[in-house]
């Protein structure tokens, strides 16, 4: 199949479809989601208003806590007879965040999926192990309908059962694997322990990640343990799923703006931030018929880049995700994101990707401790060896950080492994405060 002709278009086609699908979509809710009509009316804006994509800036945000308030179908554009799936996202914090979709918005979901598939040029002959969870997260019936769309074969091995699923690789001769990145390195892992070797006796040759932020050196880690070529999926239950935005060949993350009007802002000021800064990541849906978004603050931190990639597509890249402003952890006033951990354990040698960041607070003193696994590989017990890794990797954080951190070294295998995305931060902090100190 070849690549979707809306990925190539010109920067003035883009903007005039973008245009006109952002005045029908305020126009939509403005209309039909009371909700909308009270944000707008709050702040003095009307449908008409929007004469050019630049006055977005004057619409008002929408936030993960406005889905919860109004679960679990408060937000909807359609009536429910329209409405052909539902989908929600885990609620740790009480209610989950419930998204549903009309046939239109499964049509769109399902486009967006194969083209982030094409760019590994997955089609008929592939067939893909997808290893994302099933049910009411979109992961895994995404990747499902894209692939299947494209003709590929699809093993909808969802998640756990670690090693049925490497035999199923095998015996199946999967060539495409769609996972989180630590699972994909712990099913590597598995591998080795059960006696294969990874890159040679499985017939992979791409895989999809995503569902979780992931360094530079957790990407080349799953890529060279498994000797495949890494592709990342970006996207986010609100939104669509996955299917936002996708990698390249070249590595480049493509955002199919198209659908998804995408801006970086100040996650402190709300103020749009200039081309190639860093900010928040906020979505506007153009295309959804079911539950519109107008301005949803992801709160994952990227970049947006304008000029076109090697690839030839025009659409917009974004840089990375390197954390979650609501994951950021602040200790003894440094912002510290766990990528920025993740980064320097994986330039370390000696060490695992396998870690736990660990808050403390000792008096009124913040105190920060990794914890992180030792690689098998030169794990001998020799103590002198051990103090001179740790004290190495103490001083990498310090340098990358600017902040002092403990590290305490583990034997290989001892931290949890993760079957969906992995849990890298314990802050004890709030607990102590609770307790008293």
């Amino acid at each position: 199949m070849k690549p979707n002709a809306a990925d190539y278009l010109s920067r003035e086609e883009f903007e005039a479809l973008q245009l006109r699908r952002l005045k029908e979509t305020v126009t939509r809710v403005y209309n039909l989601v009371p909700f909308y009509k009270a944000k707008f009316d709050e702040v003095g804006i009307r449908p008409q208003d929007i004469r050019s994509l630049e006055d977005i800036k004057n619409l008002p945000f929408t936030t993960k806590q406005d889905l919860r308030d109004h679960y679990p179908f408060g937000l909807l554009a359609v009536p429910m007879d329209q409405v052909v799936r539902i989908h929600s996202s885990s609620g740790t914090t009480g209610k989950p965040t419930v998204v549903a979709y009309t046939e239109h918005d499964m049509k769109v979901w399902i486009e967006v999926m194969m083209r982030s598939l094409l760019m590994a040029r997955v089609g008929p002959g592939d067939v893909v192990h997808n290893a994302y969870g099933y049910g009411l997260f979109t992961g895994g019936l995404g990747f499902h309908y894209g692939a299947e769309a494209l003709g590929a074969a699809v093993v909808p091995s969802s998640v756990g059962f670690t090693k049925r699923q490497l035999m199923l690789m095998r015996d199946f001769g999967a060539t495409i694997l769609c996972s989180t990145p630590s699972y994909a390195l712990h099913l590597a892992e598995v591998a080795e322990e059960e006696g294969f070797d990874p890159r040679n006796d499985f017939k992979l040759r791409a895989g999809f990640f995503g569902a979780e932020p992931a360094s530079e050196g957790l990407r080349q880690a799953v890529a060279e343990a498994w000797g495949i070529k890494y592709f990342e999926a970006y996207g986010l239950s609100e939104i669509i799923g996955p299917g936002v935005a996708a990698s390249c060949e070249y590595g480049e993350l493509h955002i199919f703006e198209d659908h998804f009007y995408p801006e970086i802002i100040d996650p402190a000021t709300g103020e749009v931030l200039p081309e190639g800064e860093e900010g928040e990541l906020v979505f506007t849906t153009l295309t959804k018929q079911a539950l519109p978004l107008i301005r949803y603050r992801t709160r994952d931190i990227s970049r947006i880049y304008r000029e076109p990639c090697r690839c030839g597509r025009t659409i917009l890249r974004m840089g990375k995700v390197v954390g979650r402003s609501d994951d950021m952890l602040i200790v003894s006033g440094v912002n510290v994101f766990p990528s920025q951990v993740e980064h320097v354990l994986t330039k370390v040698e000696g060490l695992t990707p396998n870690y736990v960041i660990v808050v403390d607070k000792r008096g009124v003193l913040d105190v920060l401790e990794v914890w992180v696994e030792v690689d098998e590989r030169i794990f001998t017990g020799d103590l002198g060896s051990l103090e001179n890794l740790k004290h190495k990797l103490e001083e990498e954080l310090a340098n990358h950080l600017f902040l002092r951190a403990r590290v305490k070294l583990v034997e290989p295998k001892t931290l949890e492994r993760s079957m969906g995305k992995a849990k890298r931060v314990i802050d004890r902090r709030e607990l102590q405060e609770k307790l008293g100190g």
